[in-house]
């Protein structure tokens, strides 16, 4: 399969970026998208050009680091998929691919279509830890009962991978489902109750400092969302807070 691939190229954060076009050949249906930016990085050092950055670690659908917007669509077309489990067959032959880094201010380029997304992590870190009894007289872990719709709802939440395509795919650029995600499989637990208003305060607070975008309920992050996040998550988060803030 043959190919035209529109690129973002940018050589540092302060710099300015272009569009870039390479044809690409020989592309097998059975390669995932990263084996195609791979063959095409190849090719590029072959003749003393630059390869393109990317981000990309498992490769499995775990890490969330494959993140790329794929012809307007963060990770590509398709759902419930991340970039790395894209594979050619799901374009035709001579397709124009145009390919960009997350589009968003709290994820500044770092370079080409690599950003910098440690904002999620400081959002994580606000949100602090979950009590643990280490006195020596640890109950039994069955002995603490969880409902299991919670148990399931909150499993659901903590399989955000945080690959940020709700960010790239919200218009207002918000950081909603992602946070409430994590503020979810807390909230849902008793281990997470004890610190619950805390948590959902302080996570909130440095999503705004971040720079991160209102939400105004699109539910366009979800439908992008390779995991799947519901947006119930958000309307959890809200009740959460306002019960913190009103406490």
């Amino acid at each position: 399969m043959n190919f035209i691939l529109k690129i973002w190229r940018q050589s540092g954060p302060s710099e300015a970026g272009q569009m870039v076009t390479y044809p690409v050949s020989h592309v097998s249906q059975d390669m995932s998208f990263l084996e195609m930016i791979d063959e095409l990085n190849i090719d590029l050092i072959q003749k003393g050009e630059e390869p393109v950055v990317f981000d990309h670690d498992c490769r499995e659908g775990i890490c969330g680091m494959c993140s790329l917007f794929i012809n307007g669509e963060a990770h590509g077309p398709g759902r419930a998929v991340t970039t790395c489990q894209l594979h050619m067959r799901e374009f035709k032959e001579g397709d124009v691919i145009t390919i960009e880094p997350w589009r968003a201010e709290a994820f500044p380029v770092i370079k080409d279509l690599m950003v910098d997304r440690t904002a999620f992590d400081r959002i994580i870190q606000a949100g602090g830890y979950v009590s643990v009894n280490t006195s020596g007289n640890i109950p039994d872990a069955n002995a603490l009962l969880v409902p299991k719709v919670d148990a399931d709802a909150a499993f659901d939440a903590a399989s955000c991978i945080g690959c940020g395509a709700c960010v790239a795919t919200c218009k207002n650029a918000s950081a909603m489902l992602f946070v409430s995600a994590k503020v979810s499989q807390f909230a849902l637990l008793p281990q997470g109750r004890v610190e619950a208003a805390e948590r959902v305060q302080n996570m909130v607070r440095q999503m705004d400092l971040e720079g991160f975008g209102s939400c105004t309920n699109t539910g366009a992050c979800e439908v992008e969302c390779p995991a799947g996040i519901s947006i119930e998550n958000i309307a959890r988060m809200n009740r959460e807070f306002l019960k913190a803030s009103l406490g």
